[in-house]
């Protein structure tokens, strides 16, 4: 006869996952101090670009530099704890290759644009949230949404990286997809706490946005498809001259005016702050789970 499995033994992978998990976020992150450290230190003029408000006011090259900062810090810890000490292989990170990743990425972006213009248009529809004129012109207006999305993807690829890389994928080994998608998504919304005009509905609503995105990977498309969902949602509303987490991205030729109240536009904070991109995202996330794959039976 088989021997019983003790709870003890039973409980091993789960604190595995969750040893390797709290490593990689650990490690990740301080890799990606230390790369953006050494970058501000070793760059002329580097140090003195670092403003009190640079969150809110932040250029394209500061961006660029923290997100290419995650992506080496995250990248090695990748390496280190999740291909060396979890054995995860790139099938288990849902890394597939570039031409079939390159259509699911597409159709990321759709899935991140389309709650996005949805939160954007009921506003303007139901309260006094409106597009005003701004100054410039259409190619003005073009050239600066080009702009903001070079910026924005390594961003994008960054944070999934770091949230739907290893940690969604050891836990839900562990412990299974949906408590995996939960855990992974609270520690998503707790990131953008500190954010400008941060508020209690917008960190439910990243960490809602979180689920959304932890969908969009279990989907044929895997991470292609997650990170071409987070860049749509972001770029959307950028393109609207909206706040993207409280972030504010210049955009000529249009400005848009958050309505009231801010419980549903969301404010300051941007569409992500209210009640309407809750809303939205439940909508985006309950269409999108028709797409995603079966887990692997035990």
């Amino acid at each position: 006869m088989t021997p019983p499995i003790s709870p003890e033994t039973n409980s091993r992978p789960v604190l595995r996952a969750i040893a390797g998990t709290t490593g990689y976020l650990g490690l990740g992150t301080a890799l990606a101090l230390v790369a953006g450290a050494l970058y501000f230190i070793l760059v002329p003029g580097g140090a003195s670009r670092v403003a009190p408000d640079a969150a809110n006011a932040m250029g394209p090259e500061d961006a660029l530099v923290q997100s290419g900062a995650m992506l080496v810090g995250f990248g090695i810890a990748t390496w280190l704890i999740g291909f060396k000490l979890l054995r995860l292989t790139r099938e288990d990170l849902r890394w597939f290759p570039r031409l079939p990743g390159l259509r699911w990425f597409g159709w990321g972006l759709l899935m991140g644009a389309a709650p996005a213009l949805l939160t954007l248009g009921v506003a303007m529809a139901t309260t006094d949230a409106a597009l005003l004129p701004d100054r410039g012109g259409l190619t003005d207006y073009l050239r600066a949404v080009g702009l903001t999305a070079l910026v924005l993807l390594p961003a994008a690829a960054a944070e999934e990286l770091a949230f739907r890389g290893v940690p969604l994928v050891a836990l839900g080994k562990s412990i299974g997809r949906i408590p995996a998608t939960i855990c992974t998504s609270i520690l998503f919304g707790l990131i953008h706490l500190f954010n400008p005009n941060q508020t209690p509905l917008g960190l439910l609503n990243a960490a809602v946005a979180g689920v959304l995105l932890a969908v969009a990977f279990y989907t044929p498309g895997g991470i292609w498809t997650a990170v071409g969902a987070h860049l749509g949602w972001n770029v959307t509303l950028a393109g609207f001259d909206a706040p993207v987490s409280g972030l504010i991205f210049p955009i000529p030729w249009l400005n848009y005016r958050a309505g009231h109240p801010d419980w549903l536009t969301g404010g300051p904070f941007g569409p992500e702050g209210g009640l309407l991109a809750t809303g939205a995202l439940a909508v985006a996330i309950a269409v999108a789970t028709r797409w995603t794959v079966k887990e692997p039976a035990a």
